[in-house]
């Protein structure tokens, strides 16, 4: 039988996929799955050092899925070619480094899995920087000095960690084909209804209040999300990830 496990935002390390840290490698093989709920961060700018990091991954004997987070290289992401894999939509990062897209539905292990990656950034707030103003150095630093939270448009902020509209509605139909009912729901972002569990301090948003929409019309028995960097069980469906490394099990 397949053996499926879950974790959280990884951001280009995977050193918790060691064998001092995951004892089941032993008994893994490319038929298991490693499936982590957005911010993966391993595909980025196709330095040396970050191409070793994938091939370190690529080596492990399990098969690594990833959702996305707004964490990405989205320009990187999106221009690897669009495959049909376990019934959904994927980049294929490698052989055996797999992004599942958005809004899509797969048979994986035996189970059924909803998709929706992305996320609105939390470390924002005083706005993002592009590169072609004409004071972009000068505001570059002026923001580093003062430990200002931005990001610089195209290097380490995309548009993309939100979904379009195209994405909401193949992930309408998608769920519509299934009669709104998998067996499990992957995410980076969690529902409105849940971010009060988290924290005050988060506020819904689109994708939020879309999922929110998911939350209450999907039958599904697991959801699992990262983005918030803890981990917590919020209720016996919710499960929040971030470095803990937790064994699916859908009754």
């Amino acid at each position: 039988m397949n053996k499926i496990f879950v974790t959280g935002d990884t951001h280009g390390g995977f050193g918790r996929f060691s064998a001092k840290h995951l004892p089941q490698l032993k008994i893994m093989d490319r038929n298991d799955y490693m499936i982590i709920t957005g911010d993966f961060g391993g595909v980025w700018s196709g330095t040396q050092a970050e191409n070793s990091r994938l091939k370190w991954l690529e080596d492990k004997p399990f098969t690594t899925l990833f959702v996305d987070g707004n964490h990405e290289n989205f320009d990187s992401l999106n221009a690897l070619p669009v495959e049909e894999w376990h019934g959904g939509k994927i980049h294929r990062v490698t052989d055996h480094i797999i992004h599942l897209m958005r809004g899509q539905v797969f048979e994986i292990g035996g189970l059924t899995f909803f998709t929706m990656g992305g996320a609105a950034s939390h470390d924002i707030d005083d706005g993002i920087l592009d590169p072609a103003e004409p004071d972009f150095e000068r505001r570059y630093w002026q923001f580093r000095r003062r430990g200002a939270y931005f990001r610089v448009l195209g290097y380490s902020w995309w548009p993309e960690e939100m979904p379009s509209e195209a994405e909401y509605e193949e992930a309408f139909a998608n769920l519509d084909r299934v009669g709104w009912c998998v067996d499990c729901v992957l995410t980076h972002s969690a529902p409105s209804g849940i971010l009060p569990q988290i924290s005050p301090d988060y506020k819904p948003d689109r994708l939020t209040d879309f999922l929110e929409t998911v939350r209450q019309l999907c039958l599904f028995s697991k959801w699992f999300f990262g983005h918030y960097h803890t981990n917590m069980d919020v209720d016996e469906r919710f499960t929040l990830q971030w470095e803990q490394i937790s064994q699916l099990s859908v009754n």
